[in-house]
Formats: structure tokens, C-alpha cells, sequence
């Protein structure tokens, strides 16, 4: 039999789209690139927000038009919308052969023995135990960098997010688990790059340990020295501690790099959030940040046009925007999703005001972006290469951007060179998110 995926979402999803094809691979199915001709279809889907919900539906109808033309023989819907609409997607795509939650996919090799609809998976409470020593894992990403999900949903419940719904609360994984499976992805020889991810970092270990546990996991996994570079994604800045800035300042593998999402830094707008943290605590963190990090990256995250924000609300953001000036900003515009608290707040903005801030703000940001980036002319920057573009050029990245998500270094080099490689590179010219360089010897 013929098995392939589809993974939507974010890296987060990815992982779990990794470790389904583990367990395709296991049962002995050979793994295609292209659903077209498979036997197998699993499409691991995200329903985070509107347009991801679109993506996951259009993806679906997709596959059963494939299947309708018999080029294609049984569809498996996996992840976020397969946990928060099952019933719905078993009543409107019976053409869909089994449907299961974010947590039982493990289950996908009963449900590919039996393809029956799987009503065993619980909608609210998720198994607590993620991972073990045994779990599968064919990574899908290049082979010099890795995603390492440390953590399985989240306890922040923000009013906007639907993940506690959908994930669940917080399930940390043990700290031998992590570092047994970087062991065993390193096997052959260390990667360039290991991402820890999870849905909110800061808050590893708060279950299982009863306190904060990343700084620690950060040290050993310093400490087994399986990676060149150690990224870490996703942390709230309400759990960001002073441990964890002086592990990021003391370790010379951790990247200088942090994504810290605030959202938004109006009070008034981070309460109705629930973001458990002020416009006053965010700037006394990033100032302790800049101070014992020295040319840190910081990273945010922006979302527009919340219920209730004013004017003034948008004004005093972008003034901040402006003061702070963030090294790498990704914004998005509110999504109304149901069973979030947001969803019955009365004060809905319209979708023209909310596209005409998000447009403003980025236009903002295109300016800082491009003076941060000018700061970098006439520098010599350690630099991974991801990919050949054609004879002599190449792409790559900076401890300062992460994967698919920031910018990235045009490379012109006289030698060739392999992808997964660090090279020095001296920065000749600048462009709003990226740069540009020549190899130096």
C-alpha cells in the first residue's frame, strides 16, 4: 500500500505529521510525495483560525475529488478540525473514511486496518500522556534542522484561542523523553538546528514538575551538545523569568533570538484578552531582555482589530511599535472563532477596520524592518545555507531568523557549497526583511 500526507498548520503540527508517518512507515507503507495514487491519504489539518479552517476544507474536498476519479482510495482526516468537527465532517464528507482527534492519531494503524469511523477520541479532555520512548518519527523537514514539541496544549486560555478547547490543558513531556529523542534524530551526527516548540514554551514542566522546567531542559540539552544552534519558539511573556534570560544569555548554542508574542499592549485590551500581564510588566521584560542579552532579536506577534479596540486603542500600539522597534513582527488580523469567550464579545470590529489597522501597522513595520536590517551593512554574520537558487547563489538564514517564518540571507559564493553548512558571510547590501552577502574566508 501507497500512504501520503498532507500537513497544514504550524511547526507544531508538523511534528505530529511526523510521528503519523512514523506509524505508516512501521506498518510496512511505502511513503509517497503526492496524494495522487495513493491508497492512503492522511490529511493532518489545523483549524486555529477562519482561513485555516478554509485551508483544512478546501484540502478535504480536494481529496474527494481524487477519490470520486479513483485515483485515490481512502481518506484519513487527522488534527485540530478533525478533533472539534468530527461530527460535522462525518455528516457532510462521508467520503471521508475515518476521522481522528489531535491526540489519537496514534491510533492511525487500527484505523487504517479497519477504516471505521473512531468515536473512541473525547473532544474535551485529550489523554495526558504525549510521546514515549517508542514513538516513531520520520522528520519531514530538511535534514540539517529539526522541530523538538516539547509540551502538548495549554493553560492560558486566552479569550481569542481556541487551542485549550481543541488540545486541552498543558501536558509536559518528561525532560528523558526530549532528550531521548534528540539522541536518537542525532544518531548519525548533530544537526545545525534544533526548534523547541510547543504551545506555550515558558510554561514546560508547570505540570509535571509543579514549576517552570524550560531553563532547566535548556541545560541539558545544551549539555549532550546535538546541535549548533537551539531556537526557542512560542513563549508568553507572562512566564518569561529571569532563569530563563540568563540560560539564553550564558549558553552560547541557545540563539539570540526570541519570539515573544504580546499581542497587543493596550491594558485594556490585554485584560479582555486574558493575557495576564500589563502594558507595564511586557516593557520592564523587554528592557531586561536588551540589557542581558546584548544584541538579541526580539519577535512578535500582533493581532489587530480585537473587540473593543478603539482608535486610541491602535494608536497607543503603534506608538509603542514605533518606540520598541522590534527586530521581527508578524501580524494577523482578529479571527472570530466560536466557543472562545471573544466570540460573544458585543464590540466586534468591522473586517474593513480590521484589515485597514493590520495594514498600517504593517507599513510600520516594513520601515523598522528595513532600518534593523541596515544596521547589518558591512558586517560579517555567521550564516546557514539552506538551499542552492542557481550556480553561485544561495539562501540562508541567520541565528536571528527562524525557519519559514522571518527573513532569510542571500549567499553568492565562488565555491559551492551543501545545504546545512554555516559559512561567514559579509552583508553587501539590505532589503526590507532580507539581506544580502558574499562568502568571506
Amino acid at each position: 500500500m501507497k500512504a501520503s500526507i498532507i500537513s497544514l498548520g504550524c511547526a507544531r503540527n508538523l511534528v505530529d505529521s511526523e510521528l503519523i508517518l512514523g506509524k505508516l512507515k512501521a506498518m510496512g507503507l511505502d511513503i509517497v510525495d503526492e496524494p495522487d495514487g495513493s491508497d492512503v491519504v492522511v490529511i493532518n489539518t489545523c483549524a486555529f483560525i477562519e482561513d485555516a479552517k478554509k485551508e483544512a476544507i478546501d484540502t478535504i474536498l480536494k481529496a474527494i475529488s481524487l477519490k470520486k476519479e479513483g485515483r485515490i482510495k481512502k481518506i484519513i482526516v487527522c488534527g485540530c478540525l478533525g478533533q472539534r468537527y468530527a461530527k460535522q465532517i462525518e455528516k457532510d464528507m462521508p467520503e471521508v473514511d475515518a476521522v481522528l482527534g489531535v491526540d489519537n492519531f496514534k491510533n492511525i494503524d487500527k484505523a487504517i486496518r479497519s477504516i471505521k469511523k473512531d468515536e473512541s477520541f473525547s473532544e474535551i479532555n485529550p489523554p495526558a500522556v504525549i510521546y514515549s520512548h517508542k514513538d516513531p518519527r520520520l522528520i519531514m523537514t530538511p535534514p540539517h534542522y529539526a522541530y523538538m514539541k516539547i509540551a502538548e496544549g495549554c493553560r492560558n486560555q486566552c479569550s481569542y484561542c481556541a487551542i485549550y478547547k481543541i488540545r486541552g490543558d498543558i501536558r509536559s513531556r518528561a525532560i528523558e523523553s526530549v532528550i531521548w529523542e534528540i539522541m536518537t534524530i542525532t544518531k548519525k551526527k548533530p544537526i545545525a538546528e534544533l526548534n523547541i516548540i510547543g504551545q506555550d514554551t515558558t510554561s514546560y514542566g508547570i505540570d509535571r514538575y509543579r514549576k517552570p522546567a524550560l531553563s532547566k531542559l535548556l541545560r541539558r540539552i545544551c549539555r549532550i551538545n546535538r546541535a549548533h544552534w537551539i531556537r526557542i519558539l512560542y513563549t508568553h511573556p507572562r512566564y518569561f523569568n529571569d532563569e530563563l534570560i540568563g540560560v539564553i544569555a550564558q549558553e552560547d548554542s541557545i540563539c539570540k533570538y526570541i519570539d515573544l508574542p504580546i499581542q497587543h499592549i493596550s491594558d485594556k485590551i490585554l485584560s479582555r484578552m486574558n493575557r495576564k500581564i500589563t502594558r507595564n510588566e511586557i516593557e520592564l521584560l523587554i528592557e531586561k531582555i536588551r540589557q542581558r542579552i546584548p544584541g538579541v532579536a526580539l519577535r512578535t506577534s500582533i493581532i489587530t482589530g480585537f473587540p473593543g479596540e478603539t482608535e486610541k486603542n491602535f494608536r497607543e500600539l503603534l506608538d509603542f511599535i514605533k518606540d520598541i522597534r522590534f527586530e521581527r513582527l508578524g501580524a494577523f488580523i482578529y479571527s472570530r472563532e466560536e466557543d472562545t469567550p471573544a466570540y460573544g464579545f458585543k464590540d466586534q470590529i468591522s473586517e474593513k477596520v480590521k484589515k485597514e489597522r493590520f495594514n498600517r501597522l504593517m507599513v510600520l513595520q516594513q520601515d523598522i524592518s528595513k532600518q534593523v536590517n541596515q544596521a547589518f551593512l558591512g558586517k560579517t554574520l555567521e550564516v546557514l545555507v539552506e538551499e542552492q537558487i542557481e550556480k553561485g547563489v544561495y539562501t540562508g538564514r541567520t541565528q536571528y531568523d527562524a525557519p519559514e517564518v522571518d527573513g532569510i540571507v542571500h549567499i553568492r559564493s565562488k565555491k559551492p557549497l551543501k545545504s546545512g553548512v554555516f559559512v561567514k558571510v559579509k552583508i553587501t547590501d539590505t532589503l526590507e526583511y532580507d539581506l544580502v552577502g558574499k562568502t568571506v574566508s
